[in-house]
């Protein structure tokens, strides 16, 4: 069953993990269709997109979110933005998939880690959250 994905990523809170989100963004293709794959965008630097106020960024995502079946989060850069979209994910009732990658010296936020209705993965490597993505989405069906 092919699905509506929104994928969250850091953007203002730093670019550093952009290659990362966009190996996720092709693997999360295969289950449906990723509403953000400009997260992912290598040419996007932490100023965000061009050519968009920040209302019309907002009004746009939010109706992504309403009409996304699943959102899944990079949650390992901290980011207002993608906190934000996830609290919203959760009080639409979607689905939610936030995934964090074990660092030296980080910690995931406790509004994350300690929140009941989100599936949280902590990973080490590509081939493991490309796994552990697997296996969300076959624990949906």
């Amino acid at each position: 069953m092919k699905r509506k994905i929104y994928f969250a990523g850091s953007i203002s809170g730093g670019r550093g993990d952009k290659k990362l989100y966009q190996l996720l963004i092709r693997h999360l293709a295969a289950y449906g269709t990723v509403l953000t794959e400009h997260i992912g965008d290598q040419s996007m630097t932490k100023l965000g997109e061009d050519g968009f106020s920040d209302s019309e960024i907002y009004q746009r995502d939010v109706s992504w979110i309403r009409e996304a079946d699943i959102v899944v989060a990079e949650v390992s850069t901290p980011s207002l933005g993608v906190g934000y979209e996830i609290g919203q994910a959760e009080v639409m009732n979607k689905p939610i998939l936030c995934l964090y990658q074990n660092r030296e010296n980080h910690r995931l936020s406790a509004m994350i880690a300690g929140n009941p209705r989100l599936v949280v993965v902590r990973y080490e490597s590509s081939e493991d959250v490309i796994n552990n993505i697997d296996t969300f989405f076959d624990s949906l069906k």
